[in-house]
């Protein structure tokens, strides 16, 4: 009489915390000591600006992440559509309120807080789209026409985040719904045709959708020391530290081109380049073996999901945490053109830091009800 039944002990918020992969969070909360201790750094050994806002911001969006793992999967299947949608609000919103910052305009001011709905986007657009594959048939998704909706679904985000502009974050959301896509099971040639496709628009891409400063941008990523101190400067500074910084670096607080103010937004976009120039590339190589170890751990929590979802939403993040990583350090190293990426847990940043940790938390999610099993009706309101 006095014995809980199985389900209901599993569901309890005891038993989940238990089940909550402490190391991962671990893992986590190591990059962001690290992006503490460069934030402190890139302000010449002070806590304000940067770094105390930092360690708030991270510790809000940690208790929020544990509290996000805890909600039940079918939960957040079930309202995937809502949050989605409600982020396209916030995003359209820039186009009549939003502020404008370095020639962009791409956040809401909410008072106390500014907000930029393109972060947003990324995550609740993986919930979204894996929210539609879930229940879809291999037959199914072997339609075009039943990729038309999450077509649309992908495409609306990014032209928004195009006209603020934010030509960066736009592609960061547009691969990562193809790899939505993939996982779900798309098939190549619907892939090859429409990689095609936009190879023949580039023409009329350059031509009418890039803007001036954007073209400047890829023509300096070809020849950045066609204009040293214009479009290139950003990254021909960074290649200087990265290159000065040596085997083990100059020391913490002894960079010379980020504490003289030759490389710009070092607490931002070219936190990594301050970093290597400090602690040299064993620095470099240690945070980019903390990064391997959480794409590790988030592919194989992803993978050990029973449930479609719960894969999806699962390799979605991983992907998109992947890409942004990948994306910031090919920038400053000058492989990519500079596009304005944060580096995650690192970089400073408020909406950056806790939407990330908004997703990883829907990871930690898929990790705590592995082993849950969700039915056709589930998105109803059905267990």
């Amino acid at each position: 009489m006095g014995l809980v039944p199985e389900r209901q002990r599993e569901s309890t918020i005891g038993r989940k915390l238990w089940q909550i992969n402490w190391s991962f969070v671990l893992l986590i909360a190591l990059i962001a000591g690290v992006g503490f201790a460069m934030l402190y750094s890139a302000a010449d050994g002070q806590l304000d600006p940067w770094s105390s806002r930092q360690m708030a911001r991270f510790g809000f969006g940690l208790v929020a992440m544990i509290v996000f793992a805890l909600i039940d999967i079918r939960t957040w299947l079930r309202y995937a559509y809502f949050i989605y949608f409600a982020s396209l609000v916030l995003l359209a919103a820039v186009e009549v309120t939003g502020s404008v910052g370095m020639g962009a305009q791409r956040w809401i001011n909410l008072g106390f807080i500014n907000v930029q709905p393109s972060e947003i986007v990324k995550i609740t657009l993986i919930l979204a789209l894996a929210r539609y594959f879930y229940a879809s048939r291999v037959e199914d998704v072997e339609r075009m026409t039943h990729l038309f909706v999450p077509a649309a679904m992908l495409a609306v985000p990014v032209f928004l985040v195009l006209r603020q502009p934010d030509l960066g974050t736009a592609i960061l959301i547009l691969v990562t719904g193809i790899t939505i896509f993939f996982l779900a099971g798309v098939r190549a040639w619907i892939f090859v045709a429409t990689g095609l496709a936009a190879i023949s628009a580039i023409v009329p891409v350059w031509k009418f959708v890039l803007l001036d400063y954007q073209k400047q941008r890829l023509l300096t990523y070809l020849n950045p020391e066609s204009d040293p101190l214009g479009a290139g400067y950003h990254v021909m500074q960074s290649k200087i530290a990265l290159g000065s910084g040596g085997l083990f670096g100059k020391g913490f607080l002894s960079g010379t081109q980020s504490h003289l103010s030759f490389l710009p937004e070092k607490h931002t976009d070219f936190i990594f380049t301050m970093l290597a120039e400090e602690f040299g590339m064993a620095g470099g190589l240690g945070l980019v073996g903390l990064y391997l170890m959480v794409l590790v751990y988030g592919f194989f929590i992803a993978v050990r999901s029973r449930n479609h979802f719960g894969r999806l939403v699962g390799m979605g993040v991983v992907a998109a945490f992947f890409y942004n990583v990948f994306v910031n350090i090919a920038m400053v190293m000058g492989l990519l053109p500079v596009v304005g990426m944060p580096l995650p847990l690192v970089s400073y940043g408020g909406t950056a830091m806790v939407t990330l940790l908004f997703g990883f938390g829907l990871l930690l999610c898929v990790f705590v009800h592995r082993d849950v099993t969700i039915s056709p009706g589930t998105a109803d309101g059905n267990y």
